[in-house]
């Protein structure tokens, strides 16, 4: 049987997977508090991670077994020196691609992003206030990723900014995220607080989704218009009336959207994840060296995948450190 008649990827929830993020690195130029430990991670010899040509030998077994969207993440994806031959690469599997990143390194691959048809840019801005932004990142680079937002909308790109809502760091910036959208064609999203290894998670810091729109609709009181959410979204989607951009919530902890859930992860290192929470990874790297066939393996990672966050069912499952401290942290993921 040719590999493109295979079933579709989909799991005993009856969910069809056709949407792979894939990371291409651990490294990366910041260190946002909620992503890396502040001791940061430990660095690994290059032959443990993927190839150039291993990523795109990895992911067109993937397209072949009917993924139709690749996202990049990281770490930061564009501080591999090979970023530009990966993404050449991909962009010739007919699939939609496109990339997640700190935006420190975009005006350096604006041309590269056009060959390959990436239009759609996610950025993380966790504070429009310099020193804020400084502090939550450990690094000073604000001035640089501000530019490079400026210049994506220029260019017309699909831009959504990411940011991580942490009481008493920026839950009190949510307003000028939104008003940041009044005359700019961007896409704001905030995500509550997750918890991942090293990042010292305590949902006393975290705002809900809803909190959020509690605070939301006071502040713009009739003005908040909901928008329709597309099937796989992960986000809930709103604009303020005469605004030109959105703004959108990622509740992954409080009111998780797992029931439609269409992704999959493959880390750096060529470790299939199933589910971003999910402490179970199939090693897809070590079986393509190996010359094993892996598409079995992907289909069994995909089969066993849990109906929630990685088995994770409630809250409660959720804020138990001995389960949500055993998955790797979030930048050993891939955003």
């Amino acid at each position: 049987m040719n590999a493109k008649e295979h079933i579709s990827l989909t799991d005993q929830f009856g969910r069809v997977h056709d949407y792979l993020r894939i990371s291409l690195t651990e490294r990366c130029n910041l260190r946002c508090v909620y992503c890396m430990p502040e001791q940061g991670i430990v660095l690994r010899p290059k032959s443990q991670f993927m190839t150039t040509q291993e990523v795109i030998q990895l992911a067109t077994h993937f397209v072949d077994l009917g993924v139709n969207k690749i996202r990049l993440t990281g770490g930061e994806p564009l501080v591999r020196n090979d970023a530009k031959e990966i993404i050449e690469g991909l962009s010739k599997l007919g699939v939609q691609l496109a990339i997640s990143t700190n935006g420190i390194l975009v005006d350096k691959f604006l041309e590269t992003f056009k060959s390959a048809k990436i239009r759609s840019v996610n950025i993380s801005l966790d504070s429009l206030n310099e020193e804020k932004f400084n502090s939550v990142t450990r690094r000073q680079e604000f001035q640089k990723v501000m530019s490079n937002i400026h210049t994506l909308l220029k260019e017309n790109f699909h831009v959504k900014l990411n940011a991580v809502i942490m009481k008493g760091v920026n839950d009190h910036e949510i307003m000028d995220f939104i008003n940041f959208t009044k005359n700019h064609n961007i896409h704001f999203r905030f995500i509550e607080f997750m918890p991942f290894n090293g990042n010292k998670w305590d949902w006393n810091k975290g705002l809900s989704y809803k909190e959020m729109m509690e605070r939301v609709n006071l502040y713009f009181p009739g003005k908040v218009i909901k928008l329709e959410d597309k099937k796989n979204d992960t986000s809930k989607s709103y604009r303020i009336e005469g605004y030109k951009g959105t703004f959108a919530i990622i509740s992954s902890v409080t009111n998780p959207f797992c029931d439609t859930c269409n992704r999959l992860r493959l880390t750096a290192d060529g470790k299939l994840k199933n589910c971003l929470f999910s402490q179970n990874e199939t090693d897809l790297l070590g079986a393509l060296r190996n010359g094993a066939d892996i598409k079995p393996l992907i289909y069994e990672s995909v089969w066993n995948k849990k109906s929630v966050r990685g088995g994770m069912d409630t809250f409660e499952d959720l804020s138990n450190s001995d389960l949500n401290q055993k998955n790797r942290s979030m930048i050993a993921i891939g955003g």
